[in-house]
């Protein structure tokens, strides 16, 4: 696989079986309202959750798009909200296997450029494995996974389970924030995706650190955090000084946090040159990939923009961050393994 890759985009099928009979019963399943045959509202129960277009489920549109802005491959996601991990184990196992299925449909278009990511029932970690072994096999390049399970963080023992088998298994797995606390003083502006996004991505990266997760984990596990890591990266010096000043209550991790940048992957959606230029000087320019959120409208557009156009990144780590850290992230071991 050559050219420029995103690694962070999403779908939504056009329809899928009406979750309360096909998943066993239940309330307040999404759904979707078909408006035209461009135009869509995903639902949650009676509540309207977000707008979406064809783009989201036809694999013809997304490749007319990818030409449009230059992009060799997407890696294609679930959308969140699909993920089900308050539900019973059986029925998000059955959503599971509805929308992974819908997925390949989808990639069916050019599954050399359109590359699925599965879903997994990550409450239960014995079936997030059978399911993400299901999906392997039946063509799915990776994992999708929400960054957290109720109060569950990235650092409990059968997450960890989980992302010890991804690693046996040699799949990358791509994390994005999910469930953010809300509150009325989140319900203006879109704090809730504003504010609370950062913050939940540089949690889950501190529980990971911090609860000896990466201590535990083989290095040849291959992690992504989405939307550049949130807050981590500008934040990565107060952290260092709470571990060094506070050991007695700051995390069991055996280095500083600072030590662990060779741990993971971020992706570049934080639209500024200057937090880019950043985040490849704190997480390293072998760890930055392209990221675009497409084709949500809080995403970048085009993809790769920042990347392409940015006077402080020099051509080599621009040709890193487009396509050759992704190129590793998706195929190969990790430098260093």
């Amino acid at each position: 696989m050559t050219g420029i890759i995103d690694v962070h985009t999403h779908y939504v099928p056009k329809g899928w079986p009406d979750l309360s009979t096909a998943a066993g019963g239940g309330s307040r399943w999404p759904w979707l309202r078909v408006d035209s045959e461009r135009d869509a509202m995903i639902m949650i129960g009676s509540d309207e959750f977000r707008r979406i277009g064809e783009n989201c489920w036809s694999g013809e549109r997304r490749l007319a798009e990818m030409d449009r802005d230059g992009i060799s491959a997407q890696v294609v996601s679930p959308t969140p909200v699909f993920f089900c991990y308050d539900r019973p184990v059986d029925q998000a196992v059955r959503v599971s296997r509805i929308f992974n299925d819908l997925a390949l449909e989808i990639c069916a278009a050019d599954p050399d450029r359109l590359l699925p990511f599965c879903q997994v029932p990550l409450q239960d970690p014995d079936a997030a494995c059978a399911e993400l072994d299901r999906c392997v096999t039946a063509g799915h390049r990776g994992v999708e996974i929400g960054n957290h399970v109720g109060d569950r963080d990235l650092d409990d023992a059968g997450i960890e389970m989980f992302l010890r088998h991804c690693a046996e298994r040699n799949v990358p797995v791509f994390v994005h924030p999910w469930d953010m606390p809300d509150s009325p003083r989140l319900q203006r502006w879109m704090a809730r995706w504003l504010t609370g996004m950062p913050a939940e991505t540089h949690l889950s990266i501190l529980a990971m650190i911090l609860g000896g997760a990466f201590d535990r984990l083989p290095r040849n596990l291959r992690i992504c955090f989405a939307h550049g890591g949130g807050s981590f990266a500008f934040w990565i010096g107060r952290v260092d000084n709470a571990w060094q000043r506070r050991p007695d209550v700051v995390g069991t991790s055996r280095q500083p946090p600072s030590s662990y940048v060779d741990r993971f992957y971020v992706d570049s959606v934080v639209f500024d040159p200057r937090a880019l230029r950043l985040l490849v000087d704190t997480i390293g320019p072998d760890r930055v990939m392209l990221g675009s959120d497409h084709p949500y409208p809080l995403g970048e557009q085009p993809p790769g923009q920042v990347i392409r156009a940015n006077p402080l990144l020099s051509d080599s780590e621009k040709a890193a961050l487009l396509g050759g850290n992704a190129q590793t992230f998706l195929g190969a071991t990790p430098p260093g393994s």
